[in-house]
């Protein structure tokens, strides 16, 4: 069995650049891809861990299978590929902004009989993808993604696959607050180092930052 985990290291999540400085969420960025291939390695599912990325990426536990290619097609290049070698491993296609993943998800994901299982993001996204068969299968991101990735698997024994843990990706600044309250790995830990907290005011919680960027 194997996952991938695209990954984009240059610039990432531009949208937390009102609190975070570049450096700072390239950083987050490898701390939440820490957490995740980590969760992937230490579930025991998986004789392979890839991560797609335009640069080398040293993480324990894993490759880097290095592409210029934009997230479908590089994820649609790779199950060719496999199909073409006449790889017929299970693949997992997971985000690697999701944390608070969990082994006992991924566990409970590849448990699966079904072909395809798809797992939600907020607002119509797709952070995970389990498929049984990669040549019976393509991926098509972005707009709604899992309203396309539902249908793209019509005719194949699909289950959706809700979970609080794999829904939360971090994207926005009212995200970290999930990663502060719930997380306990490298993204927690490197959130609290910078000096991002909780903050609670007239009953919504949000985060604050203790310390200035540079």
């Amino acid at each position: 069995m194997r996952a991938i985990i695209p990954f984009k290291k240059s610039n990432a999540k531009s949208r937390l650049s009102s609190l975070l400085s570049k450096t700072e969420r390239e950083e987050l960025a490898m701390a939440m891809l820490n957490d995740v291939a980590g969760t992937l390695t230490s579930s025991g599912c998986f004789e392979v861990i890839d991560i797609l990325s335009a640069s080398m990426i040293e993480v324990e536990g894993a490759n880097t299978v290095l592409t210029e290619m934009g997230l479908n097609e590089a994820l649609n290049e790779y199950l060719d590929k496999m199909s073409s070698h006449n790889i017929i491993d299970p693949v997992l296609i997971i985000m690697a902004d999701i944390p608070l993943v969990s082994k006992k998800n991924i566990k409970d994901i590849v448990s699966t009989n079904a072909d395809i299982v798809i797992a939600p993001g907020r607002m119509g996204g797709t952070n995970a993808i389990f498929i049984r068969d990669p040549s019976s299968f393509h991926v098509d991101y972005y707009d709604a993604s899992f309203l396309k990735h539902r249908e793209i698997a019509s005719g194949l024994r699909t289950e959706i696959f809700d979970s609080f843990n794999i829904s939360t990706d971090i994207d926005e600044v009212s995200d970290l607050t999930e990663v502060l309250l719930h997380g306990k790995g490298h993204s927690q830990e490197y959130l609290a180092k910078i000096g991002i907290t909780i903050l609670a005011n007239s009953g919504r919680v949000g985060v604050k930052r203790q310390t200035f960027k540079e």
